[in-house]
């Protein structure tokens, strides 16, 4: 069948959800066979988010293909399991930048370039994935983009935004153009008023209104709200914005994000998208390993708690890390209670009353100098009292300094990130990055090979594999000429890539659980398949 085209816009407010709708929605079309992809458009004029500050725009998402992203990448991944690219990911600054690109090399023959038609016509190509360049498919399932059977666009922002405008002139181009393979998701906001006890739908007709207005008619709305709609008020939204009763479904606060595709297939959110294309329906499908999953999530009684130490005191910074050890969590039948350890307010003195409780200590990737030392005295303590750790990127280039001056005796040794002039640069820049002056898009990115040392705790955590495949975004790296110290001292390099010869993975095999990943095993983790690494980490804290 030709591929179909659902596109996910959202109105009211931001941050009600559209990427894990646009995530369901992608799950709940690959329960029935469909092959599914994923793209977020961001109407922000950076490149990408890769030099945005998490405060800005939460944690930066990496794709396989080592593109820095949209945090909601990572929803797109972990619900459906597909492997995202570059092409999945599309702000206005790379659409400017490339039509800038082609004027100045002359492509549009001395024409003026105009927002209409010269950038919708960019943001249309991306958006049908027509360009030759961009027909790569999802990077890994060998799935081409011309064999998609629906492409689902999420659009950033809220309606109204001036930013949103071009995006939202290429959606109402793309409707009149694609026919009945295109269909629009609207997600708005129903408040609930508790000093007149009411419900309210008037934001979410002034959104509609506002869509209506820019040429585009949604199909299916999605209501979000705190509180359940019954019909009579679902009737009026569906009278006051000429959508079919039968495709206003709501999105109520569910105990876990993992509910919301199970609570999208009950109210039929799949087979209205189905029926709007003019696909027969057929039967509901079972998703008998989501309900396992969930059937899992909610018998598990017991918690385990885990201090995730880091400088960002928000949820969207880790988001990865936070999601990879709640599914570790219950896939070992716990509940992982996560608590944020600030590593500016960790020292010495207090560090025992700040992880006092904690079964395990997850230290955070990161750059720059702020809070290293904290999370430096944070992995000693673990490291001491002998309390499963983990260190993720600059978490485990914490292992190494704090291994350095603690038991080879090197009380100056550091990471020349942090002090270019230290005699002991056990944590170094990498050879690659040393004449790179810029920094957007400019680091080790991407999934590369790594090599497992046979019998190591890591070997035995990824199932006795001895190559795997794993994400990276840094510039330093363990400084291999201090590698034999560290063996003979008892810290082991278990992990090396077999082109570079970089030490991917340290541990130390005489503690209970003591491991560092130069790379992000929390990228590659998902609702049906949880990472090794976060598996076994949780494991050995529920051993304790």
């Amino acid at each position: 069948m030709d591929t179909k085209y659902i596109f996910v816009t959202g109105g009211v407010v931001s941050s009600l959800g559209k990427g894990i709708i646009s995530a369901s929605i992608g799950k709940l079309l690959q329960a029935r066979g469909y092959k599914v992809t994923i793209q977020k458009f961001d109407p922000y004029i950076n490149i990408d988010p890769g030099t945005l500050n998490p405060y800005e725009h939460g944690e930066c998402y990496v794709t396989v293909d080592g593109m820095e992203t949209d945090l909601d990448l990572g929803h797109y991944e972990r619900f459906t399991g597909i492997h995202t690219t570059r092409n999945n990911s599309i702000t206005t600054g790379r659409i400017y930048k490339t039509v800038i690109d082609r004027e100045r090399h002359g492509d549009y023959l001395g024409k003026t370039i105009q927002v209409v038609p010269h950038i919708t016509d960019e943001i249309k190509r991306r958006m049908l994935r027509e360009d030759e360049s961009l027909r790569v498919g999802d990077g890994t399932s060998g799935i081409k983009d011309e064999e998609l059977d629906f492409v689902i666009t999420e659009v950033g922002g809220t309606i109204g935004d001036i930013e949103s405008a071009p995006f939202m002139e290429a959606i109402r181009q793309l409707r009149w153009q694609l026919g009945r393979n295109a269909v629009c998701v609207h997600l708005t906001y129903v408040p609930y008023l508790k000093a007149a006890e009411e419900l309210k739908t008037k934001p979410t007709q002034h959104s509609v209104k506002e869509l209506q207005g820019m040429g585009i008619q949604p199909d299916i709305l999605v209501l979000r709200t705190e509180r359940h709609l019954d019909n009579a008020l679902r009737m009026k939204v569906a009278s006051f914005c000429n959508v079919d009763l039968e495709c206003v479904v709501q999105s109520e606060d569910m105990p876990s994000i993992y509910e919301v595709p199970v609570s999208m297939q009950r109210q039929g959110l799949d087979a209205a998208i189905l029926r709007k294309i003019g696909i027969p329906v057929g039967e509901t499908p079972a998703m008998k390993s989501w309900h396992d999953f969930l059937d899992k999530q909610r018998s598990a009684n017991k918690e385990v708690h885990v201090a995730l130490v880091g400088k960002y005191n928000l949820q969207d910074a880790y988001k990865s890390i936070r999601e990879s050890l709640n599914l570790a969590g219950i896939y070992n039948d716990v509940k992982a209670k996560i608590h944020f350890v600030n590593s500016e307010e960790i020292t010495s003195q207090n560090v025992a009353e700040k992880l006092d409780g904690m079964a395990g200590i997850v230290v955070c990737p990161g750059f720059g100098q702020r809070g290293i030392e904290g999370k430096i005295v944070a992995v000693e303590y673990g490291r001491t009292h002998d309390v499963p750790t983990f260190g993720i990127c600059l978490g485990m280039q914490m292992m190494v300094i704090e291994f350095a001056r603690n038991v080879l005796g090197y009380q100056d040794a550091n990471s020349a990130e942090m002090d270019d002039k230290t005699p002991h640069n056990v944590i170094d820049i990498m050879e690659e990055q040393k004449n790179i002056t810029q920094m957007g898009g400019t680091m080790r990115l991407g999934a590369y090979e790594c090599e497992l040392v046979k019998g190591s705790r890591a070997w035995e955590a990824y199932g006795e594999e001895s190559l795997i495949h794993e994400r990276h975004r840094h510039r330093y790296e363990f400084n291999n000429q201090y590698q034999q110290e560290f063996e003979t001292a008892g810290m082991k390099c278990v992990g090396i890539n077999p082109a570079a010869n970089l030490v991917e993975i340290v541990e130390i095999p005489t503690l209970k659980w003591y491991i560092g990943s130069q790379f992000h095993p929390e990228y590659s983790s998902t609702v049906l398949h949880p990472h090794p690494l976060f598996m076994s980490f949780i494991k050995a804290c529920v051993s304790e």
